[in-house]
């Protein structure tokens, strides 16, 4: 496959756990049942109409936040890859929708591909009404249209409150009925002790129990992150 094949990344999964009523951060499990390790992955392409997405049967995970939230590191971080995901230098100028094709290997030796999918940042202060309806028409075209999406992780800064234009992306997601995960990144910049309350805090401010803490320059939180889509595409 591509040339610039990384160090494989081992990421072991362990049961998503869905209905608890204690608030708690999501934790691995000292029983693996499952195992995830990325083989490969690369850049397939760019896109905004639906005409031009990639034909692929293959099961997409999503990936949305606010312009410099940490997105383009996050998928990195996940992948093990320094820069598979470009960091656009004009904030909130990137206007398309970029497809990776990610190959892995469960524990059972079983290899298996799920694409992650770039959505393009919002809510940069500069960008134009027009250009906002234009963004809002192209996410809600790929929610509406590309059938093996099969849940969102919503990015966000862990050191703001909850954002209204993350509300909107969660309510845009709710009225599509699609899965998705809050991963609140940049733990490193606050301190290790105020991580759970802030959380906590969080979890009010967004009426949403899945939410994960993330640093990619600890390397953080990824486990739980891969706990998360797993459990949407195995």
């Amino acid at each position: 496959m591509a040339k610039n094949k990384e160090k494989d990344s081992v990421l072991s999964v362990s049961p998503w756990q869905k209905n608890k009523e204690k608030f708690s951060v999501l934790s691995v499990s000292p029983w693996q049942k499952n195992m995830i390790r990325i083989i490969e992955s690369k850049f397939i392409k760019s896109a905004v109409k639906p005409k031009d997405y990639p034909a692929s049967s293959f099961c997409e995970i999503a990936f949305s936040g606010k312009s410099n939230v940490g997105k383009s590191s996050l998928i990195n971080t996940l992948l093990n890859r320094k820069a598979i995901a470009k960091v656009s230098g004009t904030p909130g100028k990137t206007r398309l929708i970029n497809f990776f094709e990610i190959r892995f290997k469960t524990d059972e030796k079983e290899s298996g591909f799920v694409n992650f999918v770039d959505l393009p940042g919002y809510g940069y202060a500069k960008v134009s009404k027009t250009e906002r309806e234009s963004w809002k028409k192209m996410i809600e075209d790929f929610f509406k249209k590309r059938l093996q999406l099969k849940g969102v992780i919503l990015i966000v800064d862990i050191r703001h409150k909850a954002d209204p234009k993350d509300m909107i992306m969660i309510q845009m997601l709710k009225k599509s009925e699609i899965p998705f995960l809050i991963v609140a990144t940049k733990s490193d910049k606050i301190a290790k002790s105020k991580i759970a309350s802030v959380i906590k805090k969080l979890t009010v401010e967004f009426n949403s129990k899945n939410i994960i803490p993330f640093s990619s320059l600890k390397k953080t939180g990824i486990l739980e992150v891969i706990n998360w889509i797993a459990e949407l595409i195995l």
